[in-house]
C-alpha cells in the first residue's frame, strides 16, 4: 500500500481492530503499510512503513528486542501485532529508542482492512459510512436527540448539530469550541481544524430553523476521512431535518394542549373537577402541596414558543419542581413543594426566578410577576392570578429590572392591579362613557381633580387651567355620571375607574388577560 496513514487517522476510525499504543512516538505516521503472519515475511522497504502482523508476539524478552531491530532493519517505523501490550518494559524502551510505534491490536485483520480503507479505497470508506448511516434509520427515534444518538453510535464518531452561536444537540462527545468557531456556515460543505481537532459539516436543509449545520467531528481525523464523513452528514441531514419539523409540530401540539389545560384549571379556580385532575396528574402537573406562581409577559411583541425553550433551559437551575407553558402573549408557570418550604427557601427560590428572568432578558423584552406561597388546589390559582398581577405592574417598572414579587408590593398597588382585570375595565368604560362624547377634556380632568384629593387649586396647576375652569368642568362631570364626588366610596370608584380606563395600553392589558384566561376578579 502506498503512502499517507497516521496513527491519529488510525484511532480515529471506529473500526480499527482495538488499536492501542504501546510505545514510540505518538505523532506516527507511515509511507506504506505492509501485511503478513509474521515479521520473518516482511519485505524490505523504503524507510517508513507499518507492519501489520497476524501472529501474536513472542514472550520473552530477548526475542520481543530481536523482532524490533530486524523490523527496523527492513524499513519499518510501526509494528502493530496482538498481544503487544505484553512487551517487555526494557523492550518497549527499545521500540522508543529506534523509532518504532509499537501497537496493540486485538483484530489485526480488521485494522489492515481499515488501512486498506483509509489508503487506497476512500470509495469503499465512503460506501462503508453511507450504509451505517442508513443502517441507524432502521429503528425509529423518539426524538431529534435520539435520532442524534442512533446515528454517532452506528457511525462511530462523534455528531452534533450547531448554530452560529450554539451547539444545539451533540452525541457521542463535545464539541470543541475552538472548532465550532472555524467552521463556515456559508457553504453547502465545510472542512473545519482547530489544532488536533477536525470537523466536516454540512448545512440542514430546514425552513423552520435556518442558520444550522449537521457536525461529524474528531481529532486526527484525514483528508480522506473527512472527505468520507461528508457524505455521511450529506446522507443523514434530510432525516434530521425532517426530525426536527417533527418535533416542532409535536411540541407545538403539546404546548397548545398544556395551555389549554391550565386555562380549564383556573377557569375552575381549583374546584375539584375529575376530568380536570386526570389530565393534571397525566401531566405530571401537582395540584396538592404548595405552589409558587410567575408569569412572564412580553414588554412589545413577543414569540411565546421561542421564550418557553429558554425558560424551561433556565428553569433546570432552579432547585424544585418547576412546570410552565405559554398562555396568551406569555408564559405561566409554578414551583410545586410536596412540604410547605420554609421562609428563608422562598427567598432562595424567589431570587433564583429573578436571576432566571435576568437569564432570560437578555435575549427577551419581558416582564416577571411572582406570586405568594399557596396550598392546593385553590392555591395554585391564586398564587398564578397574583403573579399575573405582579406581572402586569412589572411591565411598567424599569426601575425594578421589570421584575416585581406581589410580596414586596403594598394593598393599594394590589389594588390597582386589581382593577386591569377583565371585569373591571368593561365596567369602569361604561361607567365613565358619558364623558367621552362631552366638550372639553372631561376624563383627564376628573382623573387629575381625584389624583390631587379633590383640590381645586392643585387640579387647574397641575392642568395649567383656571380654578373656575376646573370647578365648571367637575360640576358638569357630576351632572353626566349622576355621582356626588363628595361621597368617599364613590370617589374611590371613580378614581380606580379613571385609573383603569386611562392607564397605558390598558386595551392590551385586558386583552392579555383575556387570553390568558387565570385572571379574575
Amino acid at each position: 500500500m502506498s503512502a499517507g496513514l497516521s496513527l491519529a487517522g488510525l484511532r480515529a476510525h471506529p473500526e480499527n481492530g482495538g488499536l492501542h499504543r504501546i510505545a514510540g512516538p505518538e505523532d506516527a505516521a507511515w509511507d506504506a503499510v505492509a501485511v503478513e503472519s509474521a515479521e520473518a515475511d516482511l519485505p524490505t522497504l523504503p524507510d517508513g512503513g507499518l507492519a501489520v502482523l497476524l501472529d501474536p508476539a513472542p514472550e520473552t524478552p530477548w526475542q520481543q528486542d530481536a523482532m524490533l531491530r530486524r523490523i527496523r532493519e527492513r524499513g519499518f517505523r510501526g509494528v502493530a501485532l496482538p498481544g503487544a501490550a505484553g512487551f517487555d518494559p526494557g523492550a518497549q524502551r527499545l521500540a522508543g529508542r529506534l523509532g518504532i510505534c509499537l501497537l496493540d491490536v486485538e483484530r489485526p485483520i480488521v485494522l489492515a482492512q481499515a488501512c486498506w480503507m483509509l489508503v487506497q479505497a476512500q470509495d469503499a470508506l465512503t460506501l462503508s459510512h453511507v450504509r451505517k448511516v442508513a443502517r441507524s434509520f432502521e429503528y425509529p427515534a423518539r426524538d431529534l436527540p435520539d435520532l442524534l444518538r442512533q446515528v454517532s453510535a452506528t457511525l462511530g464518531h462523534p455528531l452534533a448539530l450547531v448554530d452560529g452561536t450554539d451547539v444545539l444537540h451533540s452525541s457521542g462527545g463535545e464539541l470543541d469550541p475552538a472548532l465550532h468557531a472555524a467552521i463556515d456556515f456559508r457553504p453547502w460543505i465545510d472542512i473545519a481544524r482547530a489544532g488536533s481537532h477536525t470537523a466536516a459539516s454540512v448545512r440542514v436543509d430546514s425552513p423552520s430553523r435556518p442558520g444550522l449545520r449537521l457536525v461529524v467531528f474528531g481529532e486526527g481525523l484525514s483528508e480522506s476521512q473527512l472527505a468520507a464523513l461528508s457524505v455521511a452528514a450529506e446522507v443523514a441531514m434530510p432525516a434530521v431535518a425532517a426530525r426536527i419539523l417533527i418535533d416542532e409540530v409535536a411540541e407545538v401540539n403539546d404546548v397548545s394542549a398544556s395551555s389549554a389545560l391550565l386555562r380549564d384549571f383556573v377557569d375552575a379556580r381549583g374546584l375539584a373537577d375529575d376530568d380536570i385532575e386526570r389530565r393534571m396528574g397525566e401531566r405530571g402537573w401537582r395540584t396538592s402541596g404548595h405552589h409558587l406562581g410567575f408569569r412572564m409577559v412580553g414588554r412589545g411583541r413577543l414569540d411565546p414558543l421561542p421564550l418557553l425553550r429558554a425558560v424551561r433551559a433556565a428553569l433546570g437551575g432552579i432547585a424544585a419542581e418547576a412546570h410552565v407553558t405559554t398562555a396568551g402573549r406569555g408564559l405561566s408557570g409554578w414551583l410545586a413543594f410536596s412540604e410547605a418550604p420554609d421562609p428563608a427557601t422562598v427567598e432562595r427560590l424567589a431570587r433564583g426566578l429573578r436571576a432566571l428572568h435576568r437569564e432570560v432578558g437578555r435575549s427577551f423584552a419581558i416582564a416577571t410577576g411572582v406570586g405568594s406561597l399557596q396550598r392546593g388546589a385553590a392555591g395554585l390559582a391564586v398564587t398564578l392570578d397574583e403573579a399575573a398581577d405582579a406581572a402586569r405592574i412589572a411591565a411598567s417598572r424599569s426601575a425594578t429590572g421589570w421584575f416585581v414579587r406581589v410580596d414586596s408590593l403594598g394593598l393599594e398597588q394590589l389594588l390597582l392591579a386589581w382593577t386591569g382585570n377583565d371585569t373591571f375595565v368593561p365596567a369602569a368604560e361604561s361607567l365613565l362613557a358619558p364623558l367621552q362624547g362631552a366638550t372639553g377634556d372631561l376624563l383627564r380632568t376628573l382623573s387629575a381633580y381625584l389624583d390631587q384629593e379633590s383640590s381645586l387649586v392643585a387640579t387647574a396647576e397641575a392642568l395649567n387651567l383656571h380654578r373656575n375652569t376646573v370647578a365648571v368642568r367637575i360640576r358638569r362631570v357630576q351632572e353626566l355620571l349622576g355621582v356626588d364626588l363628595t361621597d368617599p366610596e364613590t370617589r374611590l370608584a371613580i378614581h380606580l375607574a379613571c385609573r383603569a380606563v386611562l392607564a397605558p395600553a390598558a386595551g392590551d392589558g385586558v386583552t392579555a388577560r383575556r387570553e390568558h384566561g387565570i385572571l379574575g376578579a
